[in-house]
């Protein structure tokens, strides 16, 4: 499948990248936006690039800004670095749509804030364009516990879980534990996998491998999150993954499966962005009808979501059992990253992904506009 023509200049695109914010997964996403920035300033479009502290607080980065080899600590004094600033969130979305042509918000926030809707929501109401999917399918995709609940009830495949709240576990710890247990139940393999509802990275992850380890996995899950998912254990699955690019649901790319091979017995934090200790995949070993039933249930749960623009379908495989394990409606776009990789089956390097969600977000807002009711259209 060849690149799709972009539907605009991009010289005449101005783009704002958004990333840092207010999240736990505040590091990663400096690296996916920085690098975004960068792509696009490449290809041609005139890039701004917009920092988010930890406190919210928004930054303006000087014109031509690179991160070259500085480390995420090194945005920890903004103002150190030439950025214009503080603002707060009402202030800086006041000053990109007040100009006379508007840049698009290319949103790099990956967690809580900027996954959620939240930040979605805000350009929203400051009528700014920008990439990704809308409110409603961010605040799904972002809440795993939503997430599960929707796939099982359209009968997608999920893993069985337990939801635990922070408030039934410091009421009843005891209780929690017996229900864990009972979740369990008397197989050999006895692990539970614990995380945070509505975080990524593998942040506040555990594997717990028995009874004894259930109650710290839960207290580490409750640092981040006042919701706590529990989860079976696949045991010797394997981890797959599915890009999705596209507005219309006849009309979505599709790529993949790639795999991850974690250095860690599971896929965490530092499994995932320690160099080296990972391995990847662009083309995962998996039969015919592996591969054709893994891109159907991508394109099933995108879809069902409502999503726009782009995702990440994240899979389990074990030997006879497929199940989706999540959605990412903002994936990381950092150099050990498969979602901007897997494209290059159909001619697309990292620029021409960044590129094509560009022309994605521009061509839903150019549908929006044409669609919005005027005076005339009112019941009067």
């Amino acid at each position: 499948m060849p690149v799709p023509p972009l539907g605009h200049t991009p010289a005449q695109t101005p783009v704002a990248v958004v990333f840092g914010g207010p999240s736990a997964e505040h590091d990663v996403s400096i690296v996916s936006g920085t690098a975004i920035a960068e792509a696009l300033a490449g290809a041609g479009y005139p890039v701004e690039q917009w920092y988010l502290e930890l406190d919210g607080a928004w930054w303006r980065l000087p014109e031509g800004h690179r991160r070259a080899d500085r480390p995420q600590a090194a945005y920890d004094d903004p103002a150190a670095l030439g950025a214009e600033g503080p603002h707060g969130a009402a202030e800086a979305l006041d000053l990109l749509a007040g100009r006379s042509r508007p840049p698009l918000v290319f949103i790099a926030l990956h967690g809580p804030f900027g996954e959620d809707g939240t930040v979605q929501a805000l350009c929203e109401s400051a009528g700014l364009a920008y990439t990704g999917s809308g409110v409603t399918a961010s605040a799904i995709g972002m809440d795993k516990a939503v997430f599960k609940r929707l796939a099982r009830g359209l009968g997608l495949p999920v893993v069985d879980w337990l939801e635990v709240r922070a408030t039934r576990w410091s009421a009843d710890p005891e209780g929690v534990l017996a229900a864990l247990d009972a979740f369990a139940g008397q197989d050999a393999d006895a692990r539970l996998m614990v995380k945070p509802a509505r975080l990524g990275s593998s942040l506040g992850m555990t594997l717990a491998h028995g009874a004894g380890e259930r109650a710290a996995a839960l207290a580490e899950a409750f640092r981040f999150d006042d919701l706590v998912l529990v989860e079976r254990y696949l045991a010797g699955a394997r981890d797959l993954e599915i890009a999705v690019i596209g507005n219309e649901p006849d009309a979505l790319e599709v790529y993949g499966p790639g795999e991850i091979l974690s250095g860690h017995e599971f896929y965490d934090y530092e499994a995932k962005y320690t160099p080296g200790l990972s391995e990847s995949s662009l083309t995962a070993e998996v039969t015919d009808d592996q591969r054709q039933r893994l891109l159907d249930l991508a394109r099933a749960t995108y879809v069902a979501l409502g999503c726009e623009g782009f995702a990440r379908v994240d899979f389990l495989l074990s030997e006879h059992t497929m199940v989706v394990s999540e959605i990412n409606t903002i994936p990381g776009f950092t150099p050990i990253s498969l979602f901007p990789t897997l494209p290059a089956s159909a001619g697309y390097d990292f620029a021409a992904v960044c590129s094509r969600l560009v022309d994605l977000a521009l061509a839903r807002e150019a549908s929006r506009i044409r669609h919005r009711p005027t005076t005339a259209d009112l019941p009067r």
